[in-house]
């Protein structure tokens, strides 16, 4: 895939869906990584941690630069992945432990 040389919006779409299907298996194993802290974690109140999510949306916004992404817009979207691996996290503590 190179968007480069693309003449078509069908190349474009086809790129655009091929993205869109490893983001996905990369939120799969993402959201793994959750399910392992909600099992080692001892307390429900250690799910939730400021410090680090600022943290990842920090090194996510700064890969994002480096790479010519708009920093802006993938701070916002780690920002509620981010969020959202929360409350899957918390979800499974309380089905492991609740």
């Amino acid at each position: 895939m190179n968007p480069e040389s693309y003449t078509t919006m069908a190349q474009v779409r086809a790129g655009v869906d091929e993205i869109d299907r490893q983001i996905v298996a990369l939120l799969a194993q993402r959201f793994a990584h959750m399910r392992a802290a909600a099992r080692i974690k001892p307390e429900r109140g250690h799910v939730r941690d400021e410090e680090r999510k600022a943290l990842v949306i920090a090194n996510a916004r700064d890969e994002a630069e480096r790479l010519g992404a708009p920093g802006d817009a993938v701070a916002a979207l780690w920002d509620q992945l981010v969020e959202a691996s929360i409350a899957y996290e918390m979800d499974e503590f309380d089905r492991l432990k609740g």
